[in-house]
């Protein structure tokens, strides 16, 4: 497969993965401040497939598509409203998030265990950029934005990290080995 073949594939599964967020995006269990959403867990996944530059274009692509106004954010929203409102630290915290998650696991090897400790790190900056900006944002105290922005996630968060963990890592070595997923050897060890 020659190098721009690779890359070509790759773009395309990047794209994908940015509807893939979109899609997860609109499953929501709503909350006071700010709804559980599935968009932690097509994050994760994303990245964990990925690895940290894909999948972070990966979100970047979401985030263009949210910012032009096509509704992929949460509860069918879109605009700069929605990246600059109560909840844009989640979403600009996402990059970040897919950055962390990839950059682990292709230094520490694509395993399972690896895969949830980088999801869960993942989930801890992206509640950590969610809850600064909703204390600034909402005017709210510390104790306020850490009880309604991050306290309520992190045991949904811990299960997210754990499906993103598991799903990522089979979906990435299945891709592999059908050769839709550009993948080193060196880097793709077997899952443990």
């Amino acid at each position: 497969m020659t190098a721009s073949n690779n890359k070509l594939r790759m773009m395309i599964v990047t794209a994908l993965f940015a509807a893939i967020i979109g899609i997860l995006a609109q499953v929501t269990i709503p909350l006071p401040l700010v709804p559980i959403t599935g968009q932690t867990l097509a994050i994760g996944l994303a990245a964990t497939i990925l690895g940290a530059r894909y999948g972070t274009l990966s979100i970047l692509v979401y985030l263009g598509i949210g910012a032009v106004g096509i509704p992929v954010f949460a509860q069918m929203s879109g605009g700069l409203a929605s990246l600059f409102g109560p909840t844009g630290g989640y979403l600009f915290g996402f990059i970040p998030t897919a950055f962390v998650i990839g950059y682990y696991l292709e230094k520490m090897g694509f395993t399972f265990m690896n895969a949830i400790i980088a999801n869960i790190l993942g989930m801890f900056v992206a509640l950590t950029f969610g809850t600064v900006w909703l204390k600034i944002f909402a005017e709210l105290s510390w104790a306020g934005a850490f009880a309604g922005g991050f306290v309520p996630f992190v045991l949904v968060g811990v299960i997210k990290a754990a499906l993103a963990a598991w799903i990522g890592i089979s979906v990435r070595q299945r891709l592999a080995s059908a050769r839709l997923l550009a993948v080193p050897e060196t880097k793709n060890r077997p899952a443990s």
